[in-house]
């Protein structure tokens, strides 16, 4: 755990007596250091587990990033035959959008590196420029690549199951709900997503996220 995690789990602790309770029972953080890949890379990983669950979608990048002897590059990418990406595993939707992701590194639609200076909205609204980049993918990108501290990602199936369940809801929150709920956790609704996430598998439950 950095120290800047460290920080973070401390401020929940003190904001908010659910998350408390969750830190209790799940035991030390463990969101690791951002990833030391390259942007494409990163971003055509988040392609490939989206909808999926940890382990097959560790299984079909593994064979994705095995194509292209574990680099993949946009122009690789474009090299390779639909049914090649396929033989991979990838959806036809999934070779489409990391197809379209490595066009637009080529055309100029998306210049990468993005720059880190950029907050986060931004980085997020030049992301869901690309084909089967949605709002979900930046935010994978944002937390587990770039390590932003304070992303809440509302649409996700997992968080809002377990924030449902950790806050005794009816029913899983509307983003809008959620995002009142989480105001407490700033500046970390990362580190609270995370713990949120891995409440799920302490109470029997699969994440999706893993």
């Amino acid at each position: 755990m950095t120290r800047l995690h460290i920080e973070g789990v401390a401020h929940l602790e003190r904001a908010d007596p659910v998350l408390r309770e969750i830190v209790r029972r799940v035991g030390p953080m463990g969101l690791r250091a951002p990833r030391q890949v390259d942007a494409f890379s990163a971003l055509a990983r988040a392609i490939v587990f989206q909808q999926l669950s940890g382990k097959a979608a560790e299984t079909i990048h593994g064979r994705f990033a095995g194509l292209f002897d574990g680099r993949p590059t946009p122009e690789r990418v474009l090299d390779a035959s639909e049914d090649r990406l396929r033989s991979a595993g990838l959806s036809r939707a999934k070779v489409l959008a990391v197809r379209d992701l490595a066009a637009a590194t080529r055309d100029g639609r998306l210049v990468l590196p993005i720059s880190r200076r950029l907050a986060d909205d931004a980085v997020i609204e030049r992301l869901v420029s690309v084909r089967g980049i949605g709002p979900w993918t930046a935010q994978m990108f944002l937390i587990f690549q770039w390590g932003r501290p304070d992303v809440l990602p509302v649409a996700d199936l997992g968080l809002r199951n377990a924030v449902r369940r950790a806050y005794g809801l009816r029913r899983d929150p509307s983003p809008e709900r959620l995002a009142a709920i989480a105001k407490p956790w700033q500046p970390w609704r990362s580190v609270a997503t995370w713990y949120l996430w891995r409440s799920l598998d302490v109470s029997g439950a699969t994440d999706p996220t893993a």
